[in-house]
């Protein structure tokens, strides 16, 4: 082979690796493997395998790959899936081809990251976090934007026709779940190479490998925001928590809601809407939905309680309207969420960080 040579071990055909793989231009050893037990197809495995190791700088510039008549003969694989690996790393720019000489690494330096950002939905938070996102990026990546919609098939259906083609995944994992999809959408993650995994919003412990997590930890921020204001919600027997049954949030919310209201021994209730809600003296409201808080507001106002006095009114999630309507909101960062996770992804920083979660003060508490 021009460029290095290859041999293949005999692991009882359960695996075949690329061992003892010598560059002269280096003059040393590195290691490329394919495993047929990873649920990955092998033209990815490919991919993946020399993509890493030209970005950690094991494979420079200028060194020849080899060709596709060759690495298929010594792995015993179909050309269509060499040649498919082959095009697709030239796609992405990692290696070039010469005509009549064959494939040849290409320098990674300037190069931009590609980036799948994975979104659960589509709102005004989300726009936020994106361009806070992509702001910080510049001009050193480009960003491609899915929407999974909660759906664990379609998140599966996204992995399955983008892996390999990106540097980084960037997932919000929010899905409608029981404990069989729950393990789907699991099984899908794994299947992003640890290094490639970012996670946005909400942190997953149970996926046990070092990915980036920038994340809220939501039933200790509602607990801690209301914790916080103990001098406020002094005034009010009663809390109500208004959560859409049908909204996708995530559950913590209400462990911690609930955690709050047991503690500090106050009466609750946890509802889906406002629209049946009787108004009564000393009730402070939690509202999650924008469509809840305005009908919430409707009805104070066609009432003889004064907001922030008899009622109380706190929302999740800061916007230009709730500032101009007095209204108290509980809300994460959502621009410095972005931010932090283009950061980490720039520095190259496997690492988690807890996102700034607090609440603004306002007349309507």
């Amino acid at each position: 082979m021009s460029g290095y040579t290859a041999a293949r071990t005999g692991l009882d055909n359960k695996a075949f690796v690329f061992k003892n793989v010598y560059v002269p231009e280096r003059d040393g050893l590195f290691h490329m493997q394919f495993d047929p037990r990873n649920q990955m197809p092998k033209y990815k495995q490919i991919v993946h395998s020399i993509k890493t190791d030209i970005e950690l700088g094991v494979l420079d510039k200028g060194i020849q790959l080899p060709s596709i008549s060759e690495l298929s003969a010594e792995y015993q694989l179909a050309r269509d899936t060499v040649e498919k690996a082959y095009r697709e790393l030239r796609n992405m720019g990692y290696i070039s081809a010469v005509q009549g000489k064959g494939y040849y690494v290409q320098s990674v330096a300037d190069k931009k990251e590609k980036i799948l950002l994975i979104f659960n939905k589509l709102s005004s938070y989300k726009k936020i976090i994106y361009y806070s996102f992509i702001k910080a990026l510049g001009d050193a990546a480009t960003v491609d934007l899915e929407i999974h919609h909660c759906s664990v098939t379609r998140f599966q259906e996204i992995i399955e026709k983008n892996l390999g083609k990106y540097n980084r995944y960037v997932v919000m994992p929010h899905f409608n779940t029981d404990s069989d999809s729950e393990e789907d959408y699991m099984a899908a993650l794994k299947r992003i190479p640890p290094s490639e995994l970012v996670l946005l919003d909400r942190d997953l412990p149970d996926l046990h490998q070092p990915s980036i997590s920038v994340y809220q930890n939501f039933d200790k921020d509602i607990f801690g925001s209301l914790e916080d204001a103990n001098d406020l919600m002094s005034k009010y027997n009663r809390l109500v928590l208004i959560f859409p049954s049908d909204g996708n949030y995530p559950k913590e919310i209400i462990r911690g809601f609930r955690s709050y209201c047991i503690n500090y021994k106050k009466d609750f209730e946890i509802k889906s809407c406002v629209e049946k809600e009787a108004l009564c003296p000393k009730t402070a409201y939690i509202v999650v939905e924008e469509s809840d808080l305005g009908e919430l507001v409707k009805k104070i106002r066609l009432s003889p309680y004064q907001m922030g006095e008899e009622i109380g009114v706190i929302s999740f999630n800061e916007t230009t309207l709730k500032e101009l309507l007095e209204i108290t909101v509980i809300t994460t960062d959502f621009e410095k969420m972005g931010r932090t996770a283009a950061t980490l992804i720039m520095n190259k920083q496997q690492v988690r960080v807890k996102n700034p979660f607090y609440m603004i003060r306002r007349g309507s508490l």
